[in-house]
């Protein structure tokens, strides 16, 4: 088939791969432009720009598809479908309906559930047991077309966004080309969503990210999950270098009570509202990650420290 495809992060690189590998006809490659990255904030193009580039694709960077120029251009590409996964612009109607099959997204929740921008990190916060890929006909409202096929997986307990967000890359390249073949058959049939728990999953807030240890320790287990590796659940607190900021990136539900921020041994176990945590990889400003171990020596983190709580809402990630 002739595949216009749209997509920008490592999530939907997978899926242009798998889409070239099973033959199909790649008109162009959508995908946002190049951002400022990195300490010397040189443009960085996207995972699948680059992988674009390294098939010979044409790519294209519109910083919107509003414009009847970018939409006369999109089409010219006279395309049969359009594969959508984690793009991050808006399809206004016209482009939704260029295609002759219309637009195709690869959305990573069981909708309607996590509806939305975060659908990986919200389930993961929210504590979800489960989680999966969909390949859903786009229209006018958010992530509310009907779905054609499903790729359910388990959300392990300690999983974190990273490995769920992988976990479903894996799943969602095959899913997304065995619709495609069906589709080349008009063998695709599509099933109205249901209304009945959907949810929206918003954009990440950087407040959101500042760890409340007034929370229960399940809660901000979950949390630490969801952030994890990016942009990191953090605290701030004095260890005896100063005031610094530490994201944490792994933790542990433990047994324990105290006061919330109350370190309950020498080895990083936290007290929460309710239980306690204990801090298993975590990451200073500017640093690697590493083991609490390493974190912890020659900082004053033992039995009697306090990290004292904070109100959700304040501070920045970094």
């Amino acid at each position: 088939m002739r595949v216009v495809f749209m997509g920008t992060p490592d999530f939907a690189a997978r899926l242009l791969k798998e889409i070239i590998s099973r033959g199909h006809e790649i008109a162009a490659v959508y995908t946002q432009p190049p951002r400022p990255a990195g300490r010397g904030m040189a443009e960085k193009k996207s995972a699948v720009h680059l992988l674009a580039e390294s098939f010979g694709l044409p790519v294209r960077s519109p910083k919107s598809l509003k414009g009847a120029d970018a939409q006369a251009d999109f089409a010219a590409l006279d395309a049969d479908v359009a594969v959508v996964a984690a793009y991050g612009l808006l399809l206004p109607q016209p482009i939704l309906d260029s295609p002759r099959y219309g637009c195709l997204n690869l959305h990573g929740s069981l909708l309607p559930r996590w509806r939305g921008a975060a659908p990986i990190q919200r389930a993961i916060m929210a504590g979800d047991a489960e989680s999966g890929v969909m390949v859903m006909k786009m229209e006018a409202g958010l992530d509310t077309g009907p779905v054609a096929l499903t790729a359910k997986t388990p959300i392990g307990a300690e999983m974190t966004a990273g490995e769920l967000h992988d976990r479903l890359a894996e799943l969602g390249a095959p899913l997304m080309a065995q619709a495609l073949d069906l589709l080349a058959k008009d063998e695709l049939r599509f099933t109205p969503q249901a209304e009945d728990g959907a949810c929206y999953a918003r954009k990440i807030e950087k407040a959101e990210a500042r760890i409340d240890w007034r929370r229960s320790a399940q809660d901000v287990h979950d949390l630490v999950r969801g952030l994890s590796p990016f942009p990191g659940a953090f605290f701030e607190a004095d260890l005896g270098r100063g005031v610094e900021r530490v994201k944490v990136l792994r933790t542990r539900v433990e047994e324990g009570a105290g006061a919330p921020g109350a370190a309950l041994d020498d080895a990083g176990l936290i007290a929460c509202g309710a239980g306690a945590l204990r801090l298993l990889r975590v990451q200073r400003a500017g640093k690697g990650e590493m083991g609490i171990e390493e974190f912890l020596r020659g900082r004053k983190l033992g039995l009697g420290s306090v990290l004292v709580p904070r109100a959700r809402g304040g501070g920045d990630v970094p």
